[in-house]
């Protein structure tokens, strides 16, 4: 990741992967529509880097980028979840330096499935006139260096993309399989049998090992197991909290990275292509927190801004 961000200090002028802001002040209008219009752009050409303190050759434009760094992610999380819907949060913000100037890299990772605005991204100009960022249900891509509406070459770019992440998965495996040991065996299932994981106690056990000494075991079904994403989990602790605090994405957020949750399958589970899932267990995890400590979220949300700065 740091590499990208190298190349893209190096870089003497914009394209589809860099991108240069002289300045960035999110107390005006348009500062926040324009930031998450290229930020969603990048994700969906299949990632890059904006850079805010550079003029368009790449040379320091002087500009102090405290203020921007002084936000918090989520809070740039919460705005692309405004005019999106989507939790996106595949992005880190950096302090970087070029030449002794002070710099912000925002480094944006690709997504598999385009972001679509669901809400326009419209800004007052004068006191009766706006301006429209972006329109809702346009989809936004990287055309060399600017960030437009997508056309039909932007989306066969995206299932080609995709293709070639599945093509290099099968290689891979077909590399494992070359590559095994003589007396290796491989399984097959003939047509028609309905594999797939299960809690049920009727399902058939299989082993993913040679060994027969290994035990057997059935992987679980995590839309059983983890069946709520973050804004019903937020609910359903909510509820369970009974009116003595109310908790929002931000805390959940906050709770997650301070408490490494993603790393503990008995709470949260994280698709490959979609958001994460929540077990019931998290729920009553969360809940116990609070019970046995009333500012649990107060300390979550103090050590996760001080994690980050």
């Amino acid at each position: 990741m740091k590499d990208h961000i190298q190349r893209a200090l190096a870089a003497k002028r914009e394209s589809k992967y860099v991108d240069f802001k002289g300045e960035l002040d999110l107390s005006e209008p348009h500062a926040w529509c324009e930031i998450v219009k290229d930020m969603v752009a990048m994700a969906n050409s299949g990632g890059g880097v904006l850079l805010i303190g550079l003029d368009n050759k790449g040379k320091p434009t002087r500009w102090d980028p405290t203020s921007v760094l002084d936000v918090d992610e989520a809070v740039v999380t919460d705005r692309i979840h405004k005019y999106t819907g989507v939790q996106f949060d595949s992005f880190t913000i950096s302090e970087e330096t070029k030449a002794g100037n002070r710099l912000v890299a925002i480094l944006v990772e690709a997504v598999s499935i385009p972001i679509v605005f669901t809400k326009p991204g419209t800004y007052a100009v004068s006191d009766k006139k706006q301006k429209t960022a972006f329109s809702a249900g346009t989809v936004y891509f990287r055309h060399g260096a600017k960030s437009e509406p997508g056309n039909t070459n932007d989306l066969r770019r995206v299932v080609e993309r995709q293709l070639e992440l599945i093509r290099k998965s099968w290689l891979q495996g077909l590399r494992k399989v070359v590559k095994a040991p003589p007396g290796s065996q491989i399984y097959t299932f003939p047509s028609g049998v309905d594999v797939r994981e299960s809690v049920s106690t009727d399902a058939r056990a299989i082993r993913i090992v040679d060994d027969p000494d290994a035990p057997a075991y059935r992987r679980l079904d995590y839309d059983l197991t983890h069946p709520f994403r973050q804004k019903e989990a937020i609910g359903e602790i909510n509820r369970g909290l009974a009116g003595r605090t109310t908790i929002n994405s931000y805390d959940i957020q906050c709770i997650n990275r301070i408490c490494d949750v993603r790393d503990k399958e008995n709470l949260c589970h994280c698709p490959k292509y979609s958001s994460p899932q929540y077990s019931r267990e998290y729920v009553s995890w969360v809940i116990s927190q609070y019970d046995q400590d009333e500012e649990f979220f107060q300390k979550a949300r103090a050590a996760h801004y001080e994690q980050r700065h």
